[in-house]
């Protein structure tokens, strides 16, 4: 089960179903690197997850070299995409959002990737703004946030961009998403990252420096969210990560004999846990990181990238606390369609019942 806070958004419209069945809704998140579908039906608070689905795909494998998206690459996507949209029809989802982030924003052949996909599958991809990702990416996380604190920075680690969302937790309102303050999108994730920094044969300290140094660099020219430093430099913020590298992070902390994501999504790690446990992975060479179970081959050369963003932030945006999500961007839609139509649901009847005294008065 996971459930979260609702919030508003926009969704695609999908077939009804029968009256008296508990209505279905699915989110769908082709990044750079996974390609991720969730579908749920609505549960007090929150939602049920009915059916989850993920594959490695690699879409922007290349990309930062080339500026478009590969045919292998493409290949690999579209595959996933055919499983997505079989499971969405065969649930019979009401309504039903795929989104498409950095790697078909940037590619030269991103918009025709996208017409190819609802050509082949059917499943229609709408390219978000780095904006709106934050903006999912924060909803997805709300109930992670802790409101004793005053600020969090939700850092969403993607394979070709991250996402950083300031938020204002001493201003919010009971009933309503806390304010963000500032929102910053830099065009580096796991991929672009471990693709500009080759590992070679042996991941030393000064290469993982190197990686750190550069994405600070391109944090750090960001101005905007300024007037809460004090606020972090005093202790009164913390973190909350978002992305497979940083789940890793926490699987290895805990030492879990296989991944659980009942044991990491919602856990608390210390800064020092955090860098302690980056320090385990760099010692291990790509085969044993491989065979981590919270790793896996598919991960074992994008990890160590994962863990010098986060290392960067915590570095520039100094706070104890880090609190480790599994959930993001389709939790984000999901809570979004399901407000969406609940909202609509309460104006049928409110009109309903102003035609009812209407009539009534005649």
């Amino acid at each position: 089960m996971n459930e979260a806070p609702r919030a508003p958004g926009p969704a695609s419209r999908g077939p009804e179903k029968s009256a008296g069945e508990q209505p279905c809704y699915a989110a769908l998140d082709l990044g750079t690197n996974n390609c991720r579908l969730l579908i749920a039906t609505p549960s007090y608070g929150g939602f049920r997850v009915v059916e989850a689905y993920s594959r490695i795909v690699r879409l922007g494998e290349g990309l930062s070299q080339s500026g478009r998206l590969s045919e292998e690459a493409m290949d690999r996507a579209l595959a996933a995409l055919k499983v997505s949209g079989e499971k969405v029809r065969r649930r019979r989802v009401v309504k039903f959002r795929a989104i498409a982030t950095q790697a078909c924003r940037i590619a030269e052949n991103g918009q025709a990737f996208v017409n190819r996909v609802a050509n082949e599958t059917g499943v229609k991809l709408q390219i978000i703004t780095p904006q709106e990702e934050a903006k999912l990416s924060v909803t997805g996380c709300l109930n992670l946030l802790d409101y004793r604190q005053d600020a969090a920075l939700v850092v969403d680690v993607g394979g070709g961009s991250t996402e950083l969302s300031w938020v204002d937790l001493k201003a919010a309102t009971p009933g309503a998403p806390p304010p963000v303050r500032a929102w910053l999108s830099v065009p580096i994730g796991v991929v672009t990252l471990a693709e500009r920094f080759p590992e070679g044969e042996v991941a030393t300290e000064s290469w993982f420096r190197e990686m750190v140094e550069h994405v600070k660099a391109q944090i750090s020219a960001f101005r905007r969210a300024d007037p809460m430093k004090p606020v972090f430099e005093a202790d009164r913020a913390h973190l909350v990560g978002t992305s497979g590298a940083i789940t890793s992070l926490a699987g290895m902390h805990l030492r879990l004999p296989r991944y659980d994501r009942n044991r990491v999504d919602g856990i608390w790690m210390t800064r020092q846990q955090c860098e302690a446990a980056a320090g385990t992975l760099l010692a291990l060479n790509a085969s044993e990181r491989a065979a981590q179970p919270c790793i896996g081959p598919d991960r074992s050369d994008l990890v160590l990238a994962g863990a010098a963003i986060l290392q960067a932030v915590q570095e520039l945006w100094p706070c104890n606390r880090v609190r480790v999500a599994d959930r993001g961007l389709r939790e984000g839609i999901l809570l979004s369609l399901m407000s969406e139509r609940g909202q609509g649901r309460r104006r049928k009847r409110r009109r309903g019942r102003g035609a009812s005294r209407h009539n009534g008065s005649e």
